[in-house]
């Protein structure tokens, strides 16, 4: 960490860091793990206008960007981003109108849906606006083994009669369109399968679960697919994330995959198997008091990552090896006890750890302090750092 130490010494602590190095090893493998596959950045996971736009700029197939609020989309639109497919459906009249504002203008930006409430509330907007809205139906493509439901309990749009009534519905209403396809496979692509310490015995069972899923979702996903293209003429198909990309990029009905976690790889996609990523964002604490010998206490450091409670999402140490969280203390608040396993520390020292997830870290900071070759590069402003918090 010596590099990281020279090129940081003159920031106050706490502070996050994004490595460039890194983050180009990330968006390479990105490429070459999509193949010819269009890309679409999953904004979530990155939260910084001047990063998503550094990402866009070395992806081979970029598709556009896939927001996680209308609020955001609408901030995005304002810097001047286009091709927006809103992930999560919104329910925000007033921001929906002045999306549909941006949309007259000739801003291409799609809306999810998987639900009627949802369609008919966009085309009373799009009535009142005159304007056509693009939506995209989210199906859901887990997996229900009987015993076991084996992925994400969000669209209900879980079979084929349910995606037929919803389409009978939507074909009633005459200001939306159905311009897209997505099937999230969230038990590939959202669920570590390794054998490690935090997964042990069940690393094998996720491994076993996963393979015996491929087929059935992909069967339901190129049903829907075919059904929703026999009546509309619909513009892509989206499918994946990191932990999926090159599994969907041999998807022949696929026509894009979403990617972010990836491109900053945080500690939970450390237990992938088929994944090979370097870390390239994180944070930095000040070592501000010595409790013992191997105990120090940093100031910040309580930084956990969203999902269900428990030790995966923690913050990591960058030296593993070096440092561990106390069991009955964990990553605190405004301090973080640490056990020194290997070396000497001293107050005042630099230890650096890792968020469990990619871009909820920049609602902690206003900045990401860059590297790249072992010389600081200067701060890229985070969304928080615009004045921006969107959920």
């Amino acid at each position: 960490m010596e590099h990281y130490n020279e090129a940081f010494k003159n920031l106050e602590h706490p502070f996050a860091w994004l490595d460039l190095d890194a983050l180009n090893q990330n968006i390479e493998y990105v490429n070459n793990s999509c193949g010819n596959k269009q890309v679409r950045i999953a904004t979530k996971s990155i939260r910084s206008v001047a990063v998503l736009e550094y990402i866009a700029k070395r992806l081979n197939n970029f598709a556009g960007f896939m927001t996680f609020t209308a609020s955001e989309s609408l901030f995005l639109l304002e810097k001047g981003f286009d091709n927006l497919l809103i992930g999560y459906p919104v329910y925000e009249e007033n921001a929906i109108m002045k999306l549909a504002e941006w949309i007259k203008k000739g801003k291409s930006l799609t809306f999810m849906v998987d639900h009627v409430q949802q369609a008919s509330l966009l085309n009373a907007i799009a009535r009142k606006m005159d304007v056509i809205l693009q939506i995209c139906i989210d199906v859901n493509v887990s997996t229900d083994f009987k015993v076991l439901y084996f992925g994400s309990k969000r669209s209900p749009i879980t079979n084929f009669a349910k995606l037929d009534e919803l389409l009978k519905q939507v074909q009633t209403f005459p200001y939306i369109n159905v311009n897209a396809v997505m099937a999230y496979d969230a038990q590939i692509a959202g669920v570590a399968d390794q054998t490690t310490t935090y997964f042990g015995a069940k690393g094998a069972l996720i491994r076993t679960l996963k393979k015996q899923s491929l087929k059935k979702i992909t069967a339901l996903r190129r049903l829907a697919v075919s059904y929703v293209k026999s009546r509309y003429n619909i513009s892509f198909v989206n499918a994946g994330g990191s932990g999926s990309m090159k599994w969907c990029s041999k998807q022949w009905d696929v026509t894009e995959i979403t990617v972010g976690s990836a491109f900053f790889a945080p500690k939970l996609f450390d237990h992938y198997i088929n994944l090979q990523l370097t870390p390239a964002v994180g944070f930095a604490l000040r070592v501000t008091r010595q409790f013992s010998d191997d105990i120090v206490v940093c100031h910040g450091g309580g930084y956990s990552a969203s999902g269900a409670a428990g030790i995966d999402r923690l913050p990591a140490f960058f030296e593993q090896e070096r440092f561990s969280l106390l069991p009955l203390e964990g990553a605190g608040e405004v301090q973080t006890p640490v056990h020194v396993k290997e070396g000497k520390v001293a107050i005042g020292d630099t230890i650096y750890m890792r968020h469990a997830k990619a871009g909820e870290l920049c609602e902690r900071f206003n900045v990401l302090h860059t590297i790249e070759g072992g010389t600081y590069k200067g701060p890229l402003k985070t969304y928080r750092g615009e004045g921006q918090c969107f959920l």
